[in-house]
């Protein structure tokens, strides 16, 4: 007991509506369901968790996580709740002890237990209908500075850990759809590494929203998996697969517009990468935050992010991802109205792309970033300029064109941003003519894919048709777009107008 109160559990609970008596019929009552008959809570005890900072025993802060998830239509943990006991063994005071904003980072040997958590109780959401869109978004300046240090320490690979074939028994025995943990082998490591590829090339083809659950539970395996310590080379591995689903959550999740969920995924994917000693690819995971970020239009938040990737990725980053780190800068310096910073670091990130082709095998993560790619960015970050440079717009047809040229490997979502920022450019550069044909073409396209992210996109294009309404064709092409266009929502914001990303 800390004697201060929890006041996250209290902002939680005032956002619940419950009252201290009602919390606690409904736990004892939620905690029968779950197996737990003999749990007997009182108003008392209630008020002890929020006042004076009392953390129930287990299965309690679980129970209360489920109920507060199923309440307010999103995922809460027993980390968002502040219910987590600090200061168990094998956690290092310096490594993430002390407590957070926004819950990260947490303890060495807590990330197993977390993702399994969370993931559990996004499926949960899933199963019952639940939009899961009502969590606040962490800043990406508070992002940064809670991961500072984290990210900048050496990986916690061995210390305080059990020994090779021990389960983690000190990790919370918390998540839902969580089968006990047990070994694997290298064989089942393997078909799980080919899995997320396919789930990534399903997301790159039809959008996030068909695949989304099927990667959250396959993920939610993975972290029953990890609460058994293998051999270091297979646990390795186990951490690798981990996060790269994470990513791919994280991915799905913002794809289709839930953008605190997408944040979260990030944030694991960070964590199972350092834990499996992959500093880059803990790297490449907060960057997908920070292109999160300029997607929602905050852009300055965007570069807060960029600057701990660039400085917690380590030495051994390939110059490739190196210039894929640029473009998501130099978009949002595009975003901010910095054209002179945003072209010397299109010009830094095509430098080391270059320098980069004879390289040795790219990670398996940035094998998708490739010459359409770069150009992809770089006509998306002219496109977002042309907004305060329309000269810009000239460059931005230009690397729309190439993209476009090399788009043959099915990576249909790619391909649609590429016509929106071709149609979006040629309106700025007073070609309505042009802008409608490839206009048609991304809406052509739009139908068979699960994206939000491309509405987002042909939202903002629609905005530049206005000053073409009375002209021939584009008056047909507005009340097409506008037929089109997803219905918003109720409470969401499936309707606004927002940047978005490639």
């Amino acid at each position: 007991m800390s004697g201060q109160p929890n006041t996250r559990l209290a902002d939680l609970f005032g956002l619940a509506g419950w009252s201290k008596g009602e919390l606690a019929r409904l736990v004892n009552r939620q905690a029968a369901a779950m197996g737990h008959p003999q749990l007997s809570t009182d108003t008392s005890r209630v008020r002890r968790w929020i006042d004076r900072g009392e953390i129930p025993r287990d299965p309690v802060p679980r129970v209360l996580a489920a109920l507060f998830t199923e309440r307010l239509g999103r995922v809460v943990t027993m980390e968002d709740l502040g219910l987590v006991r600090h200061g168990r063994a094998g956690k290092r005071p310096s490594a993430g002890g002390a407590e957070h904003p926004d819950g990260v980072p947490w303890a060495p040997g807590r990330t197993a237990a977390v993702l399994t958590e969370f993931t559990g109780m996004d499926l949960m959401l899933n199963r019952r209908g639940l939009v899961g869109a009502g969590a606040a978004l962490a800043a990406g300046s508070a992002l940064s500075s809670a991961m500072q240090d984290w990210l900048r320490t050496d990986p916690l690979l061995s210390a305080g850990a059990p020994v090779a074939g021990q389960p983690l028994l000190h990790a919370d025995s918390a998540g839902f759809d969580r089968y006990e943990a047990a070994p694997v082998g290298a064989e089942e490591v393997d078909e799980l590494e080919a899995s997320v590829e396919v789930f990534r090339a399903w997301d790159a083809a039809r959008g996030g929203g068909l695949q989304r659950k099927a990667v959250v539970g396959q993920l939610n395996e993975v972290g029953g998996m990890l609460a058994y310590h293998h051999p270091p080379h297979l646990q390795r591995r186990l951490w690798g697969v981990a996060a790269n689903l994470a990513v791919l959550a994280g991915w799905m999740s913002h794809d289709i517009g839930l953008e605190p969920t997408a944040q979260k995924y990030f944030v694991i994917a960070a964590h199972a990468a350092r834990e499996g000693g992959d500093r880059p690819r803990a790297g490449e995971a907060l960057s997908r935050a920070a292109r999160q970020m300029v997607h929602i239009g905050r852009p300055d938040e965007a570069l807060d992010l960029m600057k701990l990737v660039r400085s917690g990725s380590g030495d051994d980053l390939l110059p490739r991802t190196r210039a894929m780190f640029h473009t998501i800068e130099a978009w949002a310096q595009a975003a901010m109205g910095k054209g002179q910073a945003m072209r010397r670091t299109l010009g830094q990130a095509e430098d080391l792309f270059v320098s980069g082709r004879n390289d040795l095998e790219p990670p398996v993560w940035m094998q998708t970033f490739r010459d359409e790619d770069l150009y992809g960015m770089q006509a998306l970050a002219y496109r977002t300029l042309a907004e305060f440079e329309p000269g810009a717009a000239a460059h931005a047809q230009h690397y729309a064109q190439k993209a476009l040229a090399l788009r043959v490997d099915g990576r249909e979502r790619s391909k649609i941003f590429d016509h929106l920022s071709m149609a979006s450019a040629c309106f700025i550069a007073d070609d309505p003519e042009q802008a409608a044909e490839y206009a048609r073409s991304a809406l052509g396209a739009m139908g068979s894919n699960s994206s939000r992210r491309t509405w987002d996109r042909l939202r903002e294009m629609y905005r530049l048709t206005a000053r073409y309404a009375d002209h021939p064709g584009i008056g047909v092409l507005r009340d097409e777009i506008r037929q089109a266009l997803p219905k918003p929502r109720k409470g969401g914001a499936a309707g606004g107008v927002r940047t978005a990303s490639a």
